[in-house]
Order: C-alpha cells, then sequence, then structure tokens
C-alpha cells in the first residue's frame, strides 16, 4: 500500500487529485484520492471497517477528515447511506425552525446545503487498484465503468475514490449501455447514449420544440447549413439532421462530450450529415441557423457536470448573444433555449432576458413554450418546488435588429 511519489501521477482533464498520508504502526502509508471534484486537501485520515460507527465517522468528516475505508463494501455504502440520513434530518430540524425565505435566500441556502452534503458523503473513500479494481469484500465489478469515465489514468502505488463518485461512475455506465430514448429523433432507433459527465437529456421536453420549431427557408434549399453550439450528447445537432437539415456542424469544446457526440452521430447512422467539431463555441464557417441550449441558472458551478447548467454571471449567455452574428450568414437566425426557473428563484429579473436580446442586438421573432414534465415539479417536498411548478422553457427564434 506504500506510494512512493504521488507528484508524478499523470492525471487527465478534468481528474484533480490530493495526496493521503496516515501512519500504521511505524509506517507512513500515503496514497492519491482521485476526484472529478474540487475539493479540499484533508487534514487527516482516518481508516475505516465495518466497525466503524456512522456517528464517529460524521464527527470526524466535519473536522476535515476522510475516511479511508477497507471493510466489506456493501458496509461502505451503508455508512455512506447512514451519514446521509443523519445529515437529512438535521436539514428537515433547520428547516422546521426557519422563516418564510424569499426564493433566491431559499435557492442558495438549497445549494449551500447540497455543497455540504456532497462535502461530507463524498469522503468516504475506498480503495482503488491500478487495474480499476476495488480489493475489498463483495465490491462490485468496476473496472469498465471507471475505464471509460477516466481513460488510460495511470498513477504510481494506491489510489483511492470516493464510494459517492464511483456509484456515479457505476450509473453513469449502466446509462451509457442502455441510452436514453427521445421521441423527437422519432419512433424507432431513438437513443442517445450518454458519456459519463456529458450532461444527460433525460428532461427532454427542450427537444420537442426544436423538433416542432419552423425552420429558415435557406435550411431547406441546398448549401443550408445549421450549428448546433455546445453540443453535449449530439441530440439537438441529430434531432435538426432527423428534420431533414441537410448539413449540421455540432461544436463543443469538452473532448469527452466531443466523442460522446461523435459515437451518438454515429450510432443513429447521421455522420453523412452532421460533422462534430471540437470547438469553443463557433463553427468553422458561417450558418443559416446557429442553435443553442446554454446553461439556465447564473450561479457559480461546483462540479464539472454542473457546467451544463449553471453559467456563473451569464457568461456563456452573453458571449453567445453577443458573437452569435458574426457567425451567421446573411438572413441568418438564432435559436436559444431557454427555462425560465432563474425568474422564479429571483436569479433574474422579469424581462431582463428580453432585455439582454436587445442590448446585444436581436429581435424576438417568435418563442415557443413548454411545461417542464420531469418528477421534480410534483415534488413538493423539493426545497424549490414552488419555482420549478411554475417554470416554462421556451425557443426563443431570434433575429439580427436593423
Amino acid at each position: 500500500m506504500t506510494l512512493s511519489n504521488p507528484a508524478t501521477a499523470q492525471l487527465p482533464a478534468p481528474l484533480h487529485s490530493h495526496r493521503l498520508e496516515w501512519k500504521e504502526g511505524a509506517d507512513t502509508l500515503q496514497a492519491l484520492w482521485l476526484t472529478e471534484r474540487q475539493v479540499s486537501a484533508p487534514k487527516a485520515v482516518l481508516l475505516g471497517d465495518d466497525t466503524l460507527n456512522a456517528d464517529v465517522a460524521l464527527r470526524a468528516i466535519m473536522a476535515g477528515t476522510v475516511i479511508l475505508y477497507r471493510g466489506d463494501f456493501h458496509n461502505g455504502r451503508q455508512l455512506v447511506q447512514a451519514l446521509a440520513r443523519r445529515l437529512d434530518r438535521k436539514k428537515g430540524s433547520r428547516k422546521a425552525k426557519s422563516p418564510e425565505l424569499t426564493p433566491a435566500h431559499a435557492f442558495h441556502l438549497h445549494r449551500q446545503s447540497q455543497a455540504q452534503r456532497a462535502r461530507v458523503l463524498n469522503a468516504v473513500l475506498v480503495p482503488l487498484n491500478a487495474d480499476f479494481s476495488v480489493p475489498l469484500r463483495r465490491a462490485p465489478e468496476v473496472r469498465e465503468a471507471v475505464g471509460q469515465a477516466w481513460g488510460d489514468v495511470r498513477w504510481p502505488g494506491l489510489a483511492c475514490v470516493s464510494v459517492r463518485e464511483l456509484q456515479g461512475l457505476i450509473g453513469a455506465h449502466e446509462w451509457r449501455k442502455k441510452g436514453v430514448e427521445i421521441p423527437a429523433l422519432g419512433p424507432t432507433d431513438n437513443r442517445v447514449f450518454p458519456f459519463y459527465g456529458v450532461y444527460s437529456p433525460v428532461r427532454g421536453e427542450y427537444l420537442e420544440l426544436i423538433a416542432q420549431a419552423q425552420l429558415p427557408d435557406a435550411l431547406l434549399k441546398p448549401g443550408g447549413v445549421a450549428a448546433d453550439v455546445g453540443t453535449g450528447t449530439g441530440v439537438i445537432a441529430a434531432v435538426l439532421a432527423r428534420r431533414g437539415v441537410s448539413k449540421v456542424l455540432a461544436t463543443e469544446t469538452d473532448p469527452r462530450a466531443v466523442a460522446c457526440a461523435e459515437q451518438n452521430i454515429g450510432q443513429l447512422g447521421l455522420k453523412s450529415t452532421v460533422q462534430v467539431q471540437q470547438r469553443d463555441l463557433w463553427p468553422d464557417e458561417p450558418v443559416d441557423l446557429l442553435v443553442c441550449n446554454p446553461p439556465w441558472l447564473p450561479a457559480k458551478p461546483t462540479s464539472p457536470i454542473e457546467r451544463a447548467i449553471y453559467d456563473d454571471n451569464s457568461a456563456m449567455l452573453g458571449a453567445f448573444l453577443k458573437g452569435a452574428r458574426q457567425h451567421l450568414k446573411p438572413e441568418g437566425r438564432v435559436w436559444l433555449v431557454m427555462s425560465d426557473l432563474a425568474v422564479h428563484l429571483g436569479l433574474r429579473k422579469p424581462g431582463e432576458l428580453e432585455q439582454l436580446f436587445s442590448q446585444t442586438g436581436w429581435v424576438v421573432e417568435d418563442q415557443l413554450t413548454i411545461k417542464p414534465q420531469h418528477s421534480k415539479t410534483l415534488d413538493t417536498q423539493d426545497p424549490l418546488h414552488v419555482a420549478r411548478r411554475l417554470e416554462i422553457t421556451s425557443l426563443w427564434c431570434l433575429q439580427p435588429a436593423g
């Protein structure tokens, strides 16, 4: 279990690592904690096994310690669940004593609570061998799931990963195997397969808007080109191609998402129509239609996957609206998919988005709307339930002003 020099590990983005060090008898042992989350270096390491009490573990974690769990894997999972129950009881007690909050205050408290919950639950670690196996009793087979997510990563000596993050890798592997059905792609051959770390279109009502909106005339003529900016799984580009657009450029900056989109486009039989391009934002040629589904909440992401939801200070949205005109052909159009959840949470003022359109030189040509259909809209225990119940997703059809 000795790790000679953890600093020599070569880790591909978006992996991070912290060096763990602890005493066992006269020996000082070390390991790398591998994670995709931005986490602080722990103050200490507590070795845990099947005898570790959840209350003891929680006190240690709250003091800045991580648990290196070396007992039965199933019992390690139960320890994480026991920690979650204790956190939820504390949250329920605080909620009962809280006065009525504004939507924005409730949102920020919810995010703080979620961040604290994630910090605690991600502090239970298990060892990970160089072949991606977990050397614990009753540990699941995770080599394929870890390999798909992290690729050809190598490190000297022992590594560790949180039980919770490992479960996320396993869950993503299952999604990648079975895929997500997308009705907007048609009645058959309509699944996309998300990779770990690429936002899954399980909440896909906006795709119905993409499938229904009237295409610009130029797209129905020879030489018509559309682009899906920030394509993710490639699903919007695929819907446009299935609608008959003869050329679609799908741009994406994240290498993992590029690989995901390329695989999905290939499996859907759309390689002759859709070109996936690794770009910051813009396609490599002017287009007749730019489509973008940017992150819809103006807040700071705390993990890589949250970048699909949170756009700090609306930076990505602003950059898209300011730069889009330069990448359109004459008479080109923009389709912008946006939820108004930020308005109901008090993170944007009513009319603020339309004001941004005007300030960046756009006129609203049409607006198509749809109500969300995901399960959280029905969950009255969700602290954001009221805002989610009022939420509307819009497809804004924009044309350049003047």
